[in-house]
């Protein structure tokens, strides 16, 4: 996925310009990290206390550089608009957030408001027209008959949680004024591989198949997750 991200930023920002971006559901901060290594201005929303902890401690970590470009908020993803003015940020992520909110569109349009003419919002989110995959490939019949017909399913950590179909969001992002440009697969070979599996020895080449199946079709549309970039008019 940062792959993914990077190609999407590098096609529509000059080179070297130094971009601010929102990362709201950051989780432990990997990409936010990441972005501001690279030198951009990140702003890290997360509502949970022990992530964001985990996160500052990572930050704390890190040279004086790239601390000075963070900062972490603790918030809802939902009060954007309580902390930043609209068009404030050049890049907007909420990666592996959607699933966990019952009605994602009030959210999404809070994260549209955000984008600046021009800006990139990118989404990560469980793709609910292949939710019988990982049930199916690990041979659950049961789960994966009754999968077909809905956007709900439990994760690996026992959660209710819900999926997203891409028409749908399709929709909403042209509604918020982000109209979809790219979309790719996540995970489309590795769904299935147990937590706290060995890194195999040629994962580079794992890489390099997770990343191509990701653009093409029809692999990408069976992923476990789908990356979604938009693009604010």
């Amino acid at each position: 996925m940062a792959r993914q991200l990077d190609e999407q930023i590098a096609g529509r920002f000059p080179v070297g310009q130094r971009l601010r971006v929102l990362d709201v559901g950051m989780g432990q901060g990997t990409q936010a990290l990441r972005l501001a290594r690279a030198g951009h201005q990140v702003t890290g929303v997360e509502k949970d206390a022990t992530m964001l902890a985990a996160a500052r401690e990572s930050l704390a970590g890190e040279p004086e550089g790239i601390r000075e470009r963070v900062r972490l908020v603790q918030s809802d993803g939902r009060d954007t608009g309580v902390h930043f003015l609209p068009g404030s940020f050049d890049v907007v992520l909420c990666h592996g957030v959607l699933m966990y909110v019952e009605e994602p569109d009030a959210l999404l349009a809070g994260l549209g408001r955000m984008l600046a003419p021009g800006g990139l919002v990118s989404l990560l989110v469980r793709n609910a027209d292949a939710l019988a995959m990982r049930p199916g490939l690990s041979g659950d019949w049961a789960t994966a008959l009754d999968s077909f017909d809905t956007v709900s399913y439990t994760n690996r950590l026992g959660l209710d949680v819900r999926a997203d179909r891409l028409a749908a969001l399709t929709a909403t992002l042209a509604g918020i004024g982000a109209p979809l440009q790219a979309w790719y697969g996540v995970r489309v070979f590795t769904d299935t591989a147990v937590d706290g599996a060995e890194i195999p020895a040629d994962l580079e080449s794992l890489l390099a198949v997770e990343e191509r199946a990701g653009r093409t079709d029809p692999y990408r549309a069976v992923a476990a997750l789908l990356h979604l970039c938009g693009v604010r008019g």
